[in-house]
């Protein structure tokens, strides 16, 4: 992943004004922070941020992602530059591949067959046992992204149900609710949910897919990029269930942001890698099965 710059997280309210080829943030309890253009990868604003044309123009130039996660801290949208890094040649061939049934079928099965197992991994490997082995038999006969998601939210209801035994009594979550949240639990998984959807959407620009053309969700969403969505199921477990359990009483951004910064060694590349940089690494493991029909075998937890 490109290492020039790096993602900027605005914590709270303020204003993003252009001094030449710098931006400005501008708050009210701060002196103002002047950021070389050239610094920035992304930005994700968890608190209202004013913003103007100027500002606007400067960031389509150099082509940096802007995310901004609402009042519950679920994604509310992006300002996204036009396109630079995608390929024709990539988005006919991940369409071909979106369209042939079978080879679609079987990435979203491979999806939602990782997710699960991540899930399993960063929970409890003996009490999801059960659950697991029935979303193995029933992805195996599932024909439709309708009936995947649905063998996949019965798993999740399960892993849920663990999750809140290992939880204090205020952080359960009783049930997955969302927009609103009803309790402390749920909105701890929504505000990391939109971050890692925003992260892995600024990683899939900056390779030749069309975050538009998906294989587990609908490529018909309107109001989010499908593809960014079948990636970041993946992604989930290890940022939001996993900070949730061991993070609990820090704050949400800082831990989140410490956690992408944390590294592994890469098993094929021999060398130590962020949290974040996994992520453009899936979306290149796609590039290659959408242009080389390489089997597809999505993210899983090895360590």
């Amino acid at each position: 992943m490109p290492t020039a710059a790096r993602t900027y997280w605005l914590t709270s309210s303020c204003r993003i004004r252009r001094k030449d080829q710098s931006l400005v943030i501008e708050r009210e309890d701060g002196a103002p922070v002047h950021i070389p253009i050239t610094d920035v990868r992304d930005i994700i604003a968890c608190k209202p941020v004013d913003i103007n044309t100027s500002v606007v123009s400067l960031l389509n130039q150099y082509h940096i992602n802007v995310h901004l996660l609402g009042y519950y801290g679920d994604y509310a949208g992006s300002l996204i530059p036009a396109d630079t890094y995608t390929s024709g040649e990539t988005v006919l061939a991940q369409a071909r591949l979106v369209m042939d049934d079978q080879k679609r079928i079987a990435i979203a099965r491979d999806i939602v067959q990782a997710t699960a197992f991540n899930v399993r991994r960063v929970l409890d490997r003996t009490l999801l046992k059960s659950p697991y082995e029935v979303l193995t038999e029933n992805v195996k006969t599932a024909t439709s992204s309708e009936e995947l998601m649905g063998v996949e939210g019965n798993f999740r209801r399960s892993a849920w149900e663990v999750l809140d035994t290992k939880l204090p009594d205020w952080l359960q979550l009783h049930g997955r609710s969302r927009r609103p949240p009803r309790n402390a639990g749920n909105a701890f998984i929504s505000y990391v949910n939109g971050i890692v959807y925003a992260r892995t959407l600024t990683a899939l620009r900056l390779t030749p897919l069309h975050s538009g053309l998906a294989f587990l969700h609908s490529t018909m969403e309107r109001q989010r990029h499908s593809l960014a969505l079948d990636i970041a199921e993946l992604f989930k477990p290890l940022f939001a269930e996993r900070v949730l359990l061991r993070m609990a009483n820090q704050l949400v951004v800082q831990t989140i942001r410490d956690e992408f910064a944390r590294t592994v060694t890469h098993r094929q590349l021999n060398r130590s890698v962020a949290y974040d940089e996994l992520i453009y690494l899936e979306a290149l493991r796609l590039t290659r099965t959408c242009l080389e029909s390489a089997p597809y075998k999505p993210f899983r937890i090895w360590w």
